[in-house]
Parts: structure tokens; C-alpha cells; sequence
């Protein structure tokens, strides 16, 4: 990136164009409005911190450096819950009548994707809140015309990892 695109980068108005939609695609993720606020201003922290990504990237690298964030927040969520469950295993029973079958899935879905790499969760979530192809390969710096490959990967993936946790789904 030249001095010039740098200096034409507005870090505020991309911020205020950019919070809302990152923050909301984190707290899907990690279930924790709060929490999804502060990683998304730790992502947008990084990118202020990281000037080579500000400029016509800037909204693919906030994206896939938020999203990773996400996934970190959600695999040391699920560090925690084995340990606690492991250290108390009669309290953290859970009794299947007191969970909703929905919460049970997203649960479901959450472990899974905390089971695939990086990338695949990353084109999963990405697709899954609505970012097109183009947005998709921006965001994780990708061929575009790979994206639908990539993530038809990540599908087969995500089946074989849930069938592998969770056996086949009920349907």
C-alpha cells in the first residue's frame, strides 16, 4: 500500500460503517453480546495497529481477523466447559427435558464448527451470515472463483466432523 492510499483511509468512518454487522456476526458466534463487542473492537484494534491491512482490504482483514477471534472465544469456551464437566461431572449433567431442541442444536453446531480448522469455520460462518462469494474470497483473501469449491469442502467437512461428535442427525 502506497503513503497515498494510506493517508486517503478513513479509520472512523470505517469503524462506524463496519462495527455494527462484525459485531453481529461475533455474538452469533460466541452467543455473548458483550463479549461480541469487545472482540470486535480487539479486531478493529488490530487492524488500527496494523496499517498494511487499511485501505481496499481493510474490510476483508477486520472480517476474518474478527471471525478468528470468534472461533479462539469459542474453543476456549469449550476448553472450559470439558474442564468444569470433567472436575464436577454430577453438576454438569444436563437434564435433555430442561433443553429446548433448538438450543440443543446451535450447541450442536458450535462444537462442530470449534472441530474444524480455522478455514473451514471461517467460510462457513462468513457464508452463513450473508457475505456473497466475492465478500467471502475478500475476506479471507481467496480466489473468488474458488469460494464455492472452498466451501462445498467445508459442508462435507462439518457433516463428517458432527456425524463423527454426534452421530447421524435426527430427521
Amino acid at each position: 500500500m502506497t503513503a497515498v492510499e494510506n493517508a486517503t483511509f478513513d479509520f472512523e468512518v470505517f469503524f462506524h460503517e463496519r462495527y455494527d454487522r462484525i459485531t453481529r456476526v461475533v455474538a452469533r458466534v460466541v452467543r455473548d453480546p458483550a463479549r461480541a463487542e469487545e472482540i470486535a473492537v480487539e479486531a478493529f484494534w488490530k487492524l488500527w495497529l496494523n496499517r498494511r491491512a487499511q485501505g481496499e482490504q481493510a474490510a476483508g482483514w477486520v472480517y476474518r481477523t474478527a471471525v478468528r477471534l470468534a472461533l479462539d472465544e469459542l474453543r476456549r469456551s469449550a476448553r472450559r466447559s470439558r474442564s468444569e464437566k470433567a472436575a464436577d461431572s454430577a453438576a454438569a449433567a444436563l437434564n435433555p427435558e430442561q433443553i429446548r431442541a433448538g438450543d440443543q442444536e446451535r450447541e450442536q453446531v458450535r462444537q462442530t464448527l470449534a472441530g474444524l480448522d480455522s478455514r473451514a469455520a471461517e467460510l462457513l460462518l462468513l457464508r452463513s451470515h450473508g457475505l456473497s462469494y466475492g465478500e467471502v474470497a475478500a475476506a479471507l483473501n481467496l480466489n473468488p472463483a474458488s469460494v464455492g469449491t472452498l466451501i462445498a469442502r467445508a459442508q462435507q467437512a462439518f457433516r463428517k466432523e458432527y456425524v463423527k461428535q454426534y452421530g447421524q442427525p435426527n430427521e
